[in-house]
């Protein structure tokens, strides 16, 4: 049977109407009663576009001139915003970026979840430009520039953009790519090395050079040497995790600290880590305040990770019994907690995709309240085990508003808790990602 050959898209720019914005930053149109999705186009607005794929169900396309701007179009800051794909809203004032965040919020909460809360929290904001302190930037040298580029995916490709600086990252990096790129070039396997993996910490910058072949003993001397002048610490990694090597300094200190609790969390350069500093500084606050616990309470907290709100939480309570699924990270948690001499938290190992009912962490402790901070995928599995076990109170920090709309859909609609407060953290500024905080009570019988 011959293939059906595919239509050729047409080059010619094609006029539309953008109506509203979508949870990852593109523009709405319709057009002829299909819906197609503009890349940086914003609602109000009258632009020309060209087509880049057409579906069975939508189309998509890119922006090719503003007729008419929206009043809510502003200019980039970043020289390189048209074609980086690390931002996708600087050409939205950051006031107007919180509001279609929470627009996107509220519209999956009804949408998914067929829920509303009772209260809609003013939206927490926080720096806008340098303040993304980890990021995996893609590393390729490319014969036809003659040089090493380093930094995003160009937008919709597969292929780097040529920056020069990056205006959310973390000055320590985004300021520096050009000495980056040089840095890497001089290198005698500067075409195998695929990507740089950057965290800052309170007082140092880690960057972790993942290199497919060896590196000789002159590429490890200008690592050290560049190291030693931009007083940056400099990992190299030949294959997984296991193989993450200082080279300069010999024993790195990375560590953030959380001023209000006189915390301090060491970490490795590639565990996850709140990307936003200031922002995690006033979650915390925030998650004590809604667990509404005090020194008789326990609770339960899943997908612990380093413990960066186990350990504010275990100020504040009896005591904190805390699940994480990778071991590793509990490890250093454990650590953490005992640098910091916190001894009222428990830590255990445990897949929280799979049935934990059996486990005695579970069944050992009546909880007053659980906390989640769960990855994109949500909490689905351990919905029901919370809802059956009755805590009568749930906070749930979400980077994922679909799952988290799903999540409070079978919270409030199956298993009797109303969603009292939501809100939402603007994490990650100029792009579409949406961090928001959740929370549930459990009804008391007859109400």
């Amino acid at each position: 049977m011959a293939r059906r050959r595919k239509k050729s898209l047409s080059r010619e720019p094609q006029l539309a109407v953008i109506t509203d914005l979508t949870h990852d930053g593109k523009g709405v149109a319709h057009i002829e009663g299909k819906t197609v999705f503009i890349r940086s186009a914003l609602p109000e607005e009258e632009v020309e576009f060209i087509y880049t794929r057409k579906r069975r169900q939508y189309d998509e396309g890119n922006l090719h001139q503003v007729i008419k701007p929206s009043p809510l179009r502003i200019d980039a800051k970043c020289a390189h915003f048209s074609i980086c794909g690390g931002c996708s809203l600087q050409h939205l004032s950051s006031d107007e970026q919180i509001k279609q965040k929470q627009k996107i919020l509220l519209d999956n909460l009804q949408r998914i979840g067929h829920v509303e809360a009772q209260t809609v929290r003013t939206p927490l904001s926080g720096p806008h430009w340098g303040y993304r302190r980890k990021a995996r930037l893609g590393v390729k040298y490319v014969e036809k520039k003659g040089k090493v580029l380093i930094g995003f995916r160009e937008k919709g490709t597969s292929y780097l953009a040529d920056l020069l600086s990056c205006e959310v990252l973390h000055p320590t990096v985004g300021q520096r790519l050009t000495e980056l790129s040089d840095l890497v070039r001089s290198l005698s396997c500067y075409q195998a090395i695929p990507q740089i993996e950057v965290a800052v910490g309170d007082s140092s910058t880690a960057l972790v050079f993942r290199h497919l072949e060896p590196l000789t003993d002159d590429d490890i001397g200008k690592l050290v040497d560049f190291a030693k002048k931009q007083s940056v610490d400099i990992y190299s990694q030949s294959g997984g995790p296991d193989t993450i090597t200082p080279l300069w300094p010999a024993e790195p200190e990375l560590f953030y600290s959380i001023k209000k609790y006189e915390i301090k969390n060491y970490f490795l350069p590639t565990d996850f880590v709140q990307v936003n500093a200031e922002i995690n500084e006033n979650i915390i606050p925030q998650v004590i305040a809604a667990l509404d616990c005090d020194k008789n309470d326990h609770v339960l907290e899943l997908f612990c990770g380093l413990g960066n709100f186990t350990l504010p939480i275990a100020k504040h309570v009896a005591s904190v019994t805390a699940i994480e699924g990778e071991a590793s990270l509990i490890e250093r948690a454990k650590i953490n907690a005992k640098n910091n001499n916190i001894t009222n938290v428990d830590y255990y190992v445990a897949n929280l995709m799979e049935d934990v009912k059996s486990l005695s962490w579970w069944t050992s402790k009546k909880y007053a309240a659980v906390f989640l901070d769960p990855p994109r995928s949500g909490a689905e599995q351990v919905i029901p085990l919370i809802a059956a076990k009755k805590i009568p109170r749930i906070v749930y920090v979400s980077c994922n508003p679909a799952t988290l709309a799903r999540d409070a859909g079978l919270l409030v609609n199956e298993f009797g808790y109303t969603l009292e407060e939501t809100g939402v953290m603007d994490m990650f500024p100029h792009t579409a990602h949406v961090e928001s905080i959740a929370i549930f009570s459990l009804k008391k019988k007859g109400k």
